[in-house]
Parts: structure tokens; C-alpha cells; sequence
């Protein structure tokens, strides 16, 4: 083994901990900005289990400023804001692992919810594309990384980046318009009451859900869906409903 000096190692501890020290805060410019921390990088303050409100957040690891969903069996991990969102700006940075399925979802309706039984909401879908074999399925590619979920898919050139890595998605939501933005570039962008949109909507798994597709605000997600995930630097900060 080989042992570094202590001036190294020394250096090397320091490197680390200015790391961990900017993640999970906010610039000068970014609160000026509007911005939000909705994560602080250290506790589960301002979320909740997707199983009820005062359901407190469980099985979650906090560590350097990330916050990671473990493997489960159970699915039941889904954590969800205290806060409800109508238009705004969302930057999430994530890392997958090798053959991993997740998502984040917005508007996540209570409403619509305790109609259907179960946590539904717009997905940005979180897939390792080259070997989860849901990449293959639904239609154009509507269920890989960037997509929103079995509805409308992201764009071929979009700026993926392999599991392992970190990555960050954006969704933008003002009004019935919405974008998903993938390292920097645009990948989607829709409109909900467009016959485009519609058309997709009705031939997506969420047909019969009723109200999906038209709640106007909603929880956000990050969802367990039994495989490893990686989260950080989660902020948020409220857009007009029209950018006119």
C-alpha cells in the first residue's frame, strides 16, 4: 500500500471538503436570481415519504452532500416535497448506476391521486439507455433518459452522459408549457393543451387516469423505483405563468 506524505494527504482532505462545502448552496447571483435551496445536503427537512404527509422520510442515505436511494424491494421509497409547485425552474444534478431505472416527477397532484390510488405525476424519466431494457419499449423512445415518461420523448442528440457520472436535469414549467433540459440543452419542450400532446397523452399508460394531464400545480417526486440513485444540488425558484 502505498502511503502518501502527510502534506498530500493533508492537501488532498482539504480538496475534498471545499468540494463538498460548495454543493447543496447557493451563489450570490443564484439568490439574487430567485433561486432556492430545496434540499439543505444534510437533513430530510422540507420532504416526506410518498406513503402520507407525516409519513417521515426513511431508508435514505445523507453523505457529503448527496442523497442517495439505496437498492429495494418494495418501490416505496418515492420522497416528496411539503411544497406544492405551479410554474418554476427545477435543477436536480443525479448519477445513476449501471442498469438503473428513476425518475423525477412535478405535479404530482393530491387531488388526482386519491382518485387513482396511487403517486402519479409528469416523469422525467432517469434510465441508464443502453441497459435497462425499458429504453425499448413504449413508443420513439419516450421511456429513456430525459423523456417525459411514456408520453413525449426527449431528442436523439440529447447530451447523455454513461451511469457513474453525474448529470443534471432541468424542468421548466410555466403554464400548460413545459421543457425538459438535459446538461445544458434543451432535449423537449410541449405544450399540454396542444393536439400534439393530447394525441400522445391518450395513447400513453396514463389515458384513464382522470385529471392527469390537466392539474394545474403538484408535489415534486424523486422516485425509488428499486435501484440505486444519487441526488444533489436540488434547487428550485418560481417563474410567471407565461414568459411574455
Amino acid at each position: 500500500m502505498r502511503i502518501l506524505p502527510p502534506l498530500v494527504t493533508l492537501a488532498a482532505i482539504s480538496c475534498s471538503m471545499a468540494i463538498s462545502a460548495q454543493l447543496n448552496t447557493l451563489t450570490p447571483q443564484e439568490t439574487k436570481a430567485g433561486w432556492q435551496m430545496l434540499w439543505d445536503g444534510k437533513t430530510m427537512t422540507g420532504w416526506h415519504s410518498a406513503q402520507g404527509a407525516n409519513v417521515p422520510v426513511k431508508g435514505v442515505r445523507i453523505e457529503n452532500g448527496v442523497l442517495t436511494l439505496p437498492v429495494s424491494k418494495d418501490h416505496e421509497g418515492d420522497l416528496v416535497t411539503d411544497g406544492v409547485y405551479t410554474n418554476f425552474e427545477l435543477l436536480v444534478d443525479y448519477r445513476l448506476v449501471t442498469g438503473a431505472n428513476s425518475g423525477i416527477k412535478y405535479f404530482v397532484n393530491d387531488a388526482v391521486n386519491q382518485k387513482h390510488g396511487s403517486v402519479v405525476g409528469f416523469e422525467y424519466q432517469l434510465l441508464d439507455d443502453n441497459v435497462h431494457p425499458d429504453a425499448r419499449l413504449g413508443r420513439n423512445g419516450d421511456r429513456k433518459t430525459a423523456s417525459l415518461y411514456d408520453i413525449l420523448p426527449a431528442t436523439a442528440n440529447k447530451p447523455y452522459r454513461s451511469p457513474g457520472e453525474w448529470s443534471t436535469a432541468k424542468i421548466v414549467v410555466r403554464g400548460t408549457h413545459g421543457e425538459h433540459w438535459l446538461n445544458g440543452l434543451k432535449v423537449l419542450d410541449y405544450d399540454r393543451n396542444s393536439p400534439e400532446f393530447r394525441n400522445a397523452l391518450a395513447l400513453s399508460k396514463f389515458h384513464d387516469i382522470q385529471g392527469f394531464g390537466d392539474a394545474s400545480d403538484g408535489h415534486l417526486l424523486l422516485q425509488d423505483h428499486g435501484d440505486e440513485v444519487s441526488f444533489r444540488n436540488i434547487k428550485i425558484r418560481m417563474l410567471p405563468a407565461s414568459s411574455h
